[in-house]
């Protein structure tokens, strides 16, 4: 019996179909990325009533270039599996450092050039070391140690120079946004080159496979022997000096020092790796589609302008876009629309025996038996001893700073004026706090709450009616205004639940993209102005005293009672434990894990919109941007109160207890003389503190 032999020629097509296909979907976020961008040069074209012209491009290339090199710096960490929420306070701390330390010095380019360069880069660098060590060696939150570093470093910007002012030399800054050949070819374009090539050199390397490596498959990575610690360091140093070179290059394209000019890249960074074709989670993606993604979102904003749209609308259209990219690197892995519904409303019929068991007591309490003992025998603080370990901190620290408060006000210290203060701002934090601590119990984070506090207190100030009768006002808060304003909460929140739910995208970019477009939608509401006009009945509910305490504080043991029993005795608060502690195991248990996390964003965002509508009633005028400095609060409160940024544990008396101790060091700092931006440095000092010290162990 003869065997057929196979057509070489019929071998090597089929191999290269093969190889092509499996190239093709290697490279599909880069192909995407480049056919966006010619989408979006398509319609520039368009809407352009010039033909495209060297001055477009050399305008075009020099704003994307600072944000391409900020989406390179982020998208190698997003390949490992991390996020860098300090890029901004990175870029904007070079540019202080680059105009106060050289500025305007007369010393010869080439000496200047290279200064500027050793110091953008080394500065980027020792910041994203910090960043690795922590997240890398420690085993710290990515999202938190940021997120505080971020504080950190805003912080020591504005110490350094708190306005803008200063410039650079003219000769440095035409090196990066001048012209390469004159009239054909724009030097920012040759930085974009460049950096392209020192990825692709890097992905060649052992660092980039490892950075593939552990962002796919961490523990097949170190089976591998592929240093994961070292690695996810190093991630954080690269991404570091990437930004730094962004800081560097955005400072030569203004030509002076702008402390500010860092804070709204973070949305942008995050649209550009996304749009470049990098997933959220790690593995997959590369650098070379962050930069057509830098130049997609540039040309963006352009068409904008070009066509005389408002500049409100510009951070609507960047939510928008983070979010669309993201839900179309999901198209052809699954269907995200049958999924979505899947997950939010079917129910797991086949529960397994266990689940009454595990879901009988919050876990952050299940394991809180001393040892050998049986619940029977072992008191009621052997009983609780984790969870006491969990709330007790708070409270000693918060003893600790009364009494550090007391000694510096000294003879005029007033204890019950004192205290009063401080249990009414610990109510606004405490609201906040149940929202933020529900989300972080699942594993997640509502990086929304800002413009969720900010919409809900615009909503409430009416201004339609400043400066007419009280009875107008008092209809428009019953029929109008308060409802109004906590139905936003509640949309914002299942919003950003139906996200990370449904389409399965990262809770900081899902909650990210949605406080974008919360953004444009305030400035749209009231015009970016300061608002009046807020409900009597508000100011009345924060301020009016009975039996000499603001009606606030009467209400506060009663919300406590309703918070502690929702999260540590409902069944909704049970499966939130069992869900942060591990969404497999809980899944398997018989938990209908989707509409548990949907219930904890819905839950942060009416706790947002309550605070909105307190911190309205307090201050009785609303402005843009008054929620910004409640979201290192919110998970300052949550961190402080022994909650595991990493979800599973925590207790909401220890939330509580955060919320008293975050309000008395403000409090004690406010009887100082340090400076705002030196309260923004401890905080964030504080909330690495907080989590270095409440880290799991097992994990370090």
């Amino acid at each position: 019996m003869t065997e057929a032999i196979a057509d070489p020629q019929i071998l090597r097509s089929s191999a290269s179909r093969s190889s092509t296909r499996a190239w093709i979907a290697k490279s599909r976020g880069t192909l995407v990325a480049i056919g966006v961008l010619v989408a979006a040069i398509l319609v520039f074209e368009l809407v352009n009533p010039k033909p495209f012209s060297y001055f477009d491009l050399s305008t075009v290339t020099g704003t994307a270039g600072g944000l391409a090199l900020a989406g390179i710096g982020e998208t190698i960490v997003v390949i490992a599996g991390g996020l860098d929420l300090s890029v901004g306070a990175v870029i904007s701390l070079v540019n202080v450092l680059l105009v106060t330390l050289i500025g305007s010095s007369k010393m010869s380019i080439i000496p200047y050039t290279f200064l500027a360069t050793f110091l953008s880069l080394g500065v980027g660098g020792l910041v994203g070391l910090l960043n690795g060590f922590l997240v890398g060696y420690l085993r710290m939150q990515a999202i938190v140690v940021t997120l505080a570093t971020m504080f950190i470093i805003q912080g020591l910007v504005l110490l350094i120079q708190p306005v803008q002012g200063g410039q650079v030399s003219d000769d440095f800054s035409m090196i990066f946004v001048g012209d390469a050949i004159p009239n054909f070819l724009p030097a920012p374009v040759i930085i974009m080159v460049l950096a392209i090539l020192v990825w692709l050199y890097l992905k060649r390397t052992r660092f980039g496979v490892a950075l593939y490596a552990i962002g796919s498959d961490s523990s097949s990575a170190a089976a591998n022997r592929v240093d994961e610690r070292l690695t996810r360091m190093l991630s954080f140093v690269a991404a570091g000096m990437f930004f730094g070179w962004a800081g560097m290059f955005l400072t030569a394209n203004i030509g002076g020092g702008d402390p500010l000019i860092g804070a709204p890249m973070l949305l942008k960074v995050f649209a550009v790796v996304v749009l470049g074709g990098t997933a959220i989670g790690g593995g997959r993606g590369g650098c070379v589609g962050a930069v057509f993604g830098a130049i997609t979102v540039t040309l963006i904003v352009n068409i904008f302008l070009i066509m005389g749209i408002r500049d409100y609308y510009v951070p609507i259209v960047e939510g928008i876009v983070l979010v669309l990219a993201a839900l179309g690197l999901t198209i052809g892995r699954r269907s995200p629309l049958f999924v979505t519904l899947r997950r939010l409303l079917s129910s797991n019929k086949r529960q397994a025996p266990v689940a009454p068991m595990i879901l009988r007591r919050a876990p952050s309490a299940s394991a809180a038996s001393n040892g050998a003992m049986s619940g029977d025998e072992a008191n009621w603080f052997q009983r609780n001893a984790n969870t006491l370990r969990l709330i007790y901190p708070s409270y000693a620290m918060l003893l600790v700073t009364i009494a550090i408060t007391t000694a510096i006000y000294g003879r005029d210290f007033r204890v019950f004026d004192y205290l009063r203060s401080l249990m009414t701002f610990a109510t606004f934090m405490a609201v906040l706090g149940l929202g933020q601590g529900a989300v972080v119990l699942v594993g997640g984070l509502d990086l929304s709450v800002i413009w969720a506090i900010t919409l809900s207190a615009i909503i409430a100030a009416t201004p339609s009616c400043a400066g007419v009768t009280d009875t107008c006002f008092a209809v428009q808060h019953a029929f109008w205004a308060i409802p109004e304003a906590l139905a936003v909460g509640l949309l914002i929140g299942l919003v950003n639940g139906s996200l990370v739910v449904g389409f399965r995208l990262s809770p900081v970019v899902a909650t990210l993209a949605v406080g974008g477009v919360l953004e444009g939608v305030a400035l749209l509401y009231n015009h970016g102005a300061q608002g009046g006009g807020v409900p009597p009945i508000l100011k009345n509910f924060v301020t009016e005293r009975v039996a000499g305490l603001p009606l606030l504080l009467w209400l506060l043991p009663l919300f406590v009672a309703c918070a502690t029993l929702l999260l540590s005795r409902s069944g909704f608060g049970r499966r939130l434990y069992a869900v942060g502690n591990n969404e497999w195991v809980a899944k398997l248990s018989g938990v209908r894990t989707g509409p548990i996390i949907l219930g904890a964003y819905v839950l942060s965002g009416f706790c947002s919109s309550v605070m909105g509508l307190l911190l309205a009633g307090f201050s009785q005028s609303t402005f843009y941007d008054m929620g910004r400095p409640f979201l290192i609060a919110s998970i300052a409160v949550v961190v402080l109160g022994g909650t595991s940024i990493s979800g599973g544990k925590g207790h909401y008396l220890g939330i509580l207890g955060g919320a008293l101790l975050y309000t008395a060091l403000g409090s004690m700092l406010a009887g100082t003389t340090v400076p705002e931006a030196v309260r923004s440095i401890i905080y964030g000092t504080v909330i690495l503190g907080a989590v270095m010290l409440l880290r799991d162990k097992r994990t370090a």
